[in-house]
């Protein structure tokens, strides 16, 4: 009986990895043993990054809101604390995006977290 090699599926497995592999310089996208260790670890540090993505944009968010503020006349973590204790339930992704693109509109919400203070 003829020896069976499963060669069908290993071919395809290579391949698979190999496209995914499309992208990388070298060998890494030619020989089937570095391509594996480096879409491996691709696929590890994918995971990592789309969880620090979410950290730099909150920072960023924060960033431009404090900015937004010090114009202002007042902290960030005052601002916080005023719109938490005016009730105001604006996240900061949006906060950033009113200092952007409206500061008459930001400076309300200043007035409001300062009513909050008092």
């Amino acid at each position: 009986m003829p020896r069976s090699t499963n060669a069908p599926a290993s071919r395809d497995r290579r391949r698979r990895v190999l496209e995914r592999a499309k992208g990388f310089s070298g060998s890494r996208s030619k020989l089937f043993r570095m391509a594996t260790e480096s879409v491996d670890r691709a696929m590890a540090m994918s995971t990592t990054h789309r969880k620090t993505k979410k950290r730099d944009y909150r920072a960023l968010w924060i960033n431009r809101v404090t900015a937004a503020c010090k114009l202002n006349g007042m902290t960030y973590s005052r601002f916080i604390e005023g719109l938490t204790k005016a009730g105001v339930g604006l996240n900061r992704k949006m906060l950033s995006e009113i200092a952007i693109h409206d500061a008459t509109g930001f400076t309300k919400i200043i007035a409001q977290a300062k009513a909050g203070l008092a």
